[in-house]
């Protein structure tokens, strides 16, 4: 893999991650762009103590453009991008709207390919592992950014998500604190610890490999099953099987054969529902351990892939349970979403 780091008209950092050794990236940024004023606040919610981004300026972003006009595309001539290059394998590049910016953490935009009709699950295993070799790169360049404490690298995919884009394409988020989610994991965490006296994610892990019944994949180094209290309709937790705490930490055994593992599992994704179905929408997302943990080897890097998405042309939405009381009520059991995930195997 071969880095080059350069920078946009506006300052902002952008980095190409390419296959070849003797990639030139000497492309200039040709546009009449002003700098960056962010207005990314932190507020702290005194009764739930959880943390909100308040980021007024992210309402004037780009929102769903013509493929022939879209930001994320190689610069053509008189069609300047994001992107200055005519081509490139992986970029990444801090987002022009960010929802943390300064000392409330930073925002990435990671372009998977420069296919603007492509999909990560069509990617080669090359280049999932460039992408791999990205994500890995930016939660170790990370560490050392003063205002940020958790990486997390995610993808959201299809407009039922939510995505204003559609090139392929994810994003990293640098946050300024422990997000909620991983507080309440650490928590488990130190209870099952102080009770058993062994590693919850551990033991998780092996409990779903002993019952099998929710087993997607089961590959030498990386496991995928549905969980045993699945919060959304299809809902998949990739581990790899040496419990690691970040990305940085995986070994190479385990690089090489995750681009097979979860191009496969994203191949699933898009066959749940049957032939001439819309692709499935999803959200996919890297847990791992903050950076300033006191034992960070106690906690498991482990991605979470779900969509919204509970049966043909209908979505799972979150009405008063889930949005004002955080209890979800799914409606496919996990069993049968696990089921359904291994019948629907690449040929």
């Amino acid at each position: 893999m071969k880095k080059t780091a350069t920078r946009l008209a506006d300052g902002r950092e952008l980095i190409y991650y390419d296959a070849r050794d003797d990639a030139v990236r000497d492309a200039v940024d040709p546009r009449p762009l002003d700098p960056i004023a962010t207005r990314s606040e932190i507020r702290h919610d005194r009764l739930l103590g959880d943390d909100v981004a308040i980021a007024s300026h992210r309402q004037a972003r780009t929102y769903h453009p013509p493929a022939d006009q879209c930001p994320l595309c190689p610069s053509r001539p008189g069609r300047p991008s994001e992107i200055p290059a005519p081509d490139y394998d992986v970029v990444v590049f801090e987002n022009r709207f960010p929802s943390l910016a300064g000392d409330s953490g930073r925002c990435e935009v990671v372009c998977f390919t420069s296919d603007h009709d492509a999909s990560f699950a069509d990617l080669t295993a090359d280049q999932a592992g460039l992408v791999l070799d990205a994500w890995t790169d930016r939660t170790a360049e990370l560490a050392h950014h003063p205002s940020v404490e958790q990486v997390f690298c995610f993808e959201n995919r299809g407009k039922e998500i939510g995505v204003t884009l559609g090139h392929p394409h994810g994003q990293i988020y640098g946050y300024p604190f422990v997000t909620p989610r991983t507080r309440l994991m650490l928590r488990s965490l130190a209870e099952h610890r102080e009770r058993t006296g062994r590693n919850l994610f551990d033991d998780v892990v092996a409990d779903e490999l002993a019952d099998g019944r929710r087993l997607v994949l089961d590959g030498e180094h990386w496991t995928a099953f549905v969980p045993y209290a699945a919060h959304w309709p299809y809902e998949v937790h990739l581990y790899p099987k040496r419990r690691v705490p970040d990305l940085p930490a995986l070994d190479e055994a385990a690089r090489t054969e995750f681009p097979q593992i979860y191009l496969e599992l994203l191949k699933r994704f898009d066959r749940i529902f049957g032939e001439g179905e819309p692709p499935t929408p999803y959200v996919a997302g890297w847990h791992q351990a903050p950076y300033r943990l006191a034992d960070r080897g106690e906690f498991a890097l482990h991605l979470e892939l779900f969509t919204i998405r509970r049966t043909s042309g209908k979505l799972k939405f979150l009405a008063g349970s889930e949005s004002g009381m955080n209890v979800f009520i799914n409606d496919v059991p996990p069993e049968a979403a696990a089921e359904r995930l291994r019948e629907v195997a690449s040929k």
